[in-house]
């Protein structure tokens, strides 16, 4: 921990331990002490939960749980990275998107760092001891009403994770600048429509070692929010999320399109 890069991650974990993401309801409480479980956590779609006001009926709407790790390193220009996966060309469902890694709560998690942590290391064999866990992001909701938690870590020594891509779910594994995700550059969008209310979507081109990414919908979500706590400003651009108001008769099948 004696050099600069070392120091700025020293910092930046001081900082984020100091986070505080928007205290939950009391309804959002009484969910969480639901046991719940989700699948993978890919979505083309996903918000911040404080933009939406989902009807509090436990019977009618429950939202399911996940959470994503965004693990942070400082690369060699001392910028600070994310890693990020592809999915496999070989699934059934979102194959060769970008995503965090991350996945379903198990009922043997006991937090949902644990959850972010496990599922890692499935994924990309992250092994749980090189990541530096510190906080939390407010949940977001995916098109498919799954509440997502992102956790953030710090891996200070990344010349000790080997990758290891789990062939059934990544294709690959790769690393892009933080940074990128509140700039205005390599980015574009899709203005949507769901209920009534209009939205953007974001979607972020990435190339490194000649190959070619999109980044976009609730990942591309999530690392925006990162960013901008990470960096401590916001984004160069309008993110325009949408202000849903669920009807009575939301239920788990509601997808947004």
């Amino acid at each position: 921990m004696d050099s600069y890069g070392s120091q700025r991650l020293v910092a930046l974990a001081q900082q984020l331990r100091f986070y505080k993401p928007p205290s939950p309801s009391p309804d959002e409480i009484e969910e969480q002490n639901i046991e719940e479980s989700a699948g993978k956590v890919v979505s083309q779609v996903g918000f911040q939960e404080s933009a939406t006001s989902i009807f509090k009926d436990p019977e009618r709407f429950r939202p399911k749980r996940a959470a994503v790790l965004v693990c942070i390193f400082e690369g060699d220009a001392g910028e600070f990275r994310v890693i990020l996966t592809k999915r496999s060309s070989r699934l059934s469902t979102h194959s060769g998107e970008v995503s965090l890694p991350g996945g379903k709560v198990d009922e043997r998690d006991k937090d949902d760092f644990e959850t972010a942590t496990r599922e890692a290391k499935e994924e990309i064999g992250l092994d749980p001891s090189l990541v530096d866990v510190v906080t939390v992001l407010e949940p977001f909701l995916s098109k498919h009403l799954l509440r997502v938690i992102p956790v953030i870590g710090i891996l200070s020594n990344k010349k000790a994770f080997k990758p290891t891509p789990n062939p059934a779910e990544v294709e690959a594994i790769f690393d892009a600048p933080l940074e990128m995700f509140i700039k205005d550059e390599n980015r574009r969008v899709e203005e949507s429509e769901w209920m009534g209310e209009k939205y953007l979507i974001h979607f972020f081109d990435y190339k490194t070692e000649n190959k070619k990414y999109l980044i976009w919908g609730l990942t591309a979500g999530v690392l925006i929010k990162a960013a901008s706590v990470v960096y401590q400003r916001p984004p160069a651009f309008m993110e325009q999320n949408p202000r849903f108001k669920f009807p009575k008769g939301a239920n788990n099948d509601m997808v947004m399109r």
